[in-house]
């Protein structure tokens, strides 16, 4: 390692009793290329100090050391920060790749109201993704889903094609196919829950307990982006680390992209900020403000949301459509989801039995915007298989029981009688439903298991 020039100041873990190495005051005790010793993120979250209160409160209420006191976080749009001495002792930061004041108020209010020990943001989603794989090494073995997010499956994929990753792809809604898979290789359980877009819900204590169990070493990653903080708490059910997209639901304006990390063990946060700070990922200071601002109305927009989300699932269930929702007391796993979150959420996934008529649905939608991601105030509508699973090959999507003519419902905060409206205008003009005295009903199957739209009656 001679000659290693770490990201922030500090000096060759060789020549530590060196007077050079003593003169830059903010030497670590050595540099762990591996991550096994690794320096603090300028300002560690500790979020466990003073009063809890409802999480509501919490989402809102925030405290600062502004100068001045601002009720709105400041934005410190600088690269670098000025230091007092030669060495930039006792300097809290001193470049923003490192470390900004603005994401730090935003990390510790994320660690707060996602009950963590220390949370982490960075560029995206996916980058957030990216930042815990990078824990991996070669040989280890992963153990995910068969219904996957598109990207997530891409760059599991890609890890196991050029890093030595071993990726087994099963049902994780089935405990029994986890527990045969586990072993003391196995590195990570990465999980999603409920699924996308299938909707399928995981069992995350009873599988973080078998991998544990499996190999004590082994890490289970959990990604909440379809829930959020607001309705589950995958830390409090055995989980390591939990991700989401900042994208989504914690800012809910669809301005920004964003990723969240949290743990509740110093150990792994300072192997995740090592990451973070080499590789320069971290989130940018005006982005950082504006995933704190959509924060503060998480509650009231999700509720909303899920409001309409339920209405919507209903509406379409009504009319006999096969509908994948939690929300749902039809759902196969509807006690299971109830036992770990405080909602269904607001994406739900129906079927049609015909690809033409799916997209006959989403086109003729308006107040549904045709649009990948999910999670922002207006009500958004897609085919999986066509945009945000394209990336999943057509073989691999049948063999994962992916239906081809699923239509993905991301509901928004409109007015739901409106929205209902929208959906049944596109049902009817997209010959998904026959139009009865009784109402409109989804169009029966003709014999060959397709549906027959030739009686239909359309506008």
């Amino acid at each position: 390692m001679s000659g290693f020039a770490p990201d922030r100041p500090g000096g060759d873990p060789a020549e530590e009793s060196s007077q050079s190495t003593k003169s830059l005051g903010k030497t670590f005790s050595r540099v762990d290329l591996d991550g096994h010793d690794l320096p603090p993120s300028p300002a560690p979250s500790s979020p466990r100090n003073g009063k809890r209160y409802a999480l509501a409160t919490e989402l809102v209420y925030t405290e600062g050391t502004d100068q001045y006191n601002a009720s709105s976080t400041p934005i410190y749009q600088s690269a670098t920060f000025k230091q007092t001495s030669a060495g930039g002792e006792g300097a809290e930061y001193d470049y923003t790749r490192s470390g900004n004041p603005t994401r730090t108020h935003l990390e510790r209010h994320l660690a707060k109201i996602m009950r963590a020990e220390r949370a982490l943001v960075v560029s995206s989603g996916m980058g957030a993704l990216d930042v815990i794989t990078r824990l991996l090494r070669p040989g280890d073995e992963v153990v995910t889903g068969d219904d996957l997010y598109g990207g997530t499956n891409r760059l599991l994929k890609y890890l196991a094609t050029n890093s030595g990753i071993v990726v087994h792809h099963l049902d994780t809604t089935k405990p029994e196919s986890v527990k045969r898979v586990v072993g003391p290789k196995t590195a990570m359980v990465l999980l999603e829950t409920p699924t996308n877009p299938l909707i399928k819900i995981v069992d995350i204590p009873t599988i973080a307990k078998l991998a544990h169990k499996a190999n004590p070493e082994a890490l289970v990653a959990v990604d909440n982006t379809m829930l959020s903080p607001l309705l589950q708490n995958p830390l409090e059910l055995g989980a390591d680390i939990v991700y989401e997209s900042g994208t989504k639901y914690l800012s809910g304006h669809h301005d920004l992209m964003a990723g969240v990390l949290a743990v509740n063990s110093s150990a792994i946060g300072d192997k995740l900020y090592f990451t973070i700070n080499a590789s320069g990922c971290g989130l940018a200071p005006f982005d950082s403000w504006l995933l704190m601002r959509g924060i503060k109305t998480l509650k009231v927009r999700m509720e909303q949301q899920q409001s309409n989300a339920q209405r919507i699932a209903e509406f379409l269930e009504s009319h006999g459509f096969k509908v994948r929702y939690p929300g749902l007391k039809s759902h196969a796993q509807y006690e299971l989801h109830n036992s770990m979150a405080r909602g269904a959420g607001a994406v739900l996934s129906f079927e049609t039995g015909s690809i033409q008529v799916s997209e006959r649905i989403v086109e003729a939608a308006k107040l549904w915007a045709i649009s990948v991601s999910f999670g922002c105030v207006n009500s958004l509508i897609s085919m999986p298989c066509r945009m945000s699973h394209a990336s999943i090959d057509a073989k691999t999507r049948k063999e994962r029981a992916l239906p081809e003519d699923i239509i993905r419902l991301c509901v928004g905060i409109e007015d739901a009688d409106d929205l209902i409206d929208d959906l049944s205008r596109a049902l009817v003009l997209a010959g998904a439903v026959n139009l009865t005295p009784e109402g409109l009903y989804a169009a029966e199957k003709g014999p060959a298991g397709k549906l027959d739209t030739q009686s239909n009656n359309i506008f």
